[in-house]
C-alpha cells in the first residue's frame, strides 16, 4: 500500500541489508510500473546481499559504488588544502571535522564500528580483535606485495584464512588489491598483488599517525602517497576502465 500510494515519487530505502526480504516485494512493484530511478536502495556492501539483490531483481537494478570524496569533487571548494585531504582522507565527517583531533577520533570510531557492528550485521563472524590486528598489519604493509603466508604466521591462521580476510575487506571497500600489469591474464592471476588501505585517513588512523608532521617522518610516507594517488585516479575512471 505504501508503494502504491507513493508511486509517483522517488522512494529511498536505507540500510537495506537489514530487510533483504524486501527484494522479492520490490520485484512485483517494479514490474507493475517500470520507471528509471523510481526506487533508490542504499546499504552496506555485502557479497551475499548483492547476490540476493541480483537474483531477485535481475534486469531491474543497477549498482553504483559510492566512494569517499575524491580530489576533483572538493579541489575547487575553498579553502582546499591538499595535505589536509591526504591526511584526513575522503570520508565527509573526517575531512570536514573542525580539528585534527576530532577527525582522528571519528576515524578511530569508524574503524571500531565497522569491525564490531557492521561486519557482524552482514553475517560475518570473525573475532573483532583478530580482524583489527589484520587490518593494522595491512596498513603497515601499504603498497607492498601481498605475502599471505607471512601474514598468516603472524596471526596464527592459515594462508587460506588470510585470503578470505582480504576478499572480505575488498568486498566491503576497505582494502584494494592492485594486480600487476601483465598482458598475459594467467601471469597476472599468479603473481602477487599489492595491498592498499583505500582511504588514507583510515590508513593513518590504523598507523596512529595523527598529524601531518608525524606522516612526514613515517617510513610509510611514500606508500601512503602512492595509495592516495591510485585511489583518486581509479575513482575517476569509468567502471569498464578499472574504476567503480
Amino acid at each position: 500500500m505504501f508503494f502504491e500510494s507513493n508511486k509517483n515519487k522517488t522512494i529511498c530505502l536505507d540500510e537495506i541489508q537489514r530487510r533483504p526480504d524486501l527484494f522479492s516485494t520490490l520485484r512485483g512493484i517494479i514490474d507493475r510500473e517500470r520507471r528509471t530511478g523510481r526506487i533508490l536502495i542504499l546499504g552496506s556492501a555485502s557479497g551475499k546481499l548483492i547476490k540476493q539483490s541480483s537474483e531477485s531483481l535481475a534486469g531491474r537494478i543497477s549498482f553504483i559504488h559510492l566512494t569517499p570524496f575524491t580530489i576533483t569533487e572538493i579541489a575547487d571548494i575553498e579553502p582546499f588544502n591538499l595535505n589536509d585531504f591526504w591526511m584526513r582522507g575522503g570520508y565527509p565527517e573526517s575531512y570536514l571535522a573542525t580539528s585534527e583531533k576530532f577527525s582522528f577520533r571519528w576515524r578511530e570510531n569508524f574503524i571500531r564500528t565497522f569491525i564490531e557492528r557492521d561486519l557482524p550485521q552482514l553475517g560475518i563472524d570473525i573475532s573483532a580483535l583478530r580482524l583489527r590486528r589484520f587490518i593494522t598489519m595491512c596498513a603497515h604493509n601499504q603498497a607492498q606485495l601481498l605475502n599471505s603466508a607471512k601474514l598468516g604466521e603472524s596471526l596464527g591462521v592459515s594462508y587460506h584464512t588470510v585470503r578470505n580476510y582480504i576478499d572480505l575487506l575488498e568486498q566491503t571497500f576497505i582494502i584494494r588489491t592492485l594486480r600487476p600489469y601483465e598482458s598475459n591474464l594467467k601471469k597476472r592471476l599468479v603473481k602477487s598483488p599489492k595491498v592498499f588501505i583505500r582511504d588514507t585517513g583510515l590508513l593513518h588512523a590504523l598507523m596512529e599517525i595523527d598529524d601531518f608532521n608525524d606522516l612526514l617522518g613515517h617510513p610509510n610516507f611514500g606508500s601512503s602517497w602512492e595509495g592516495f594517488c591510485i585511489e583518486n585516479i581509479l575513482s575517476e575512471l569509468p567502471e569498464w576502465e578499472g574504476g567503480f
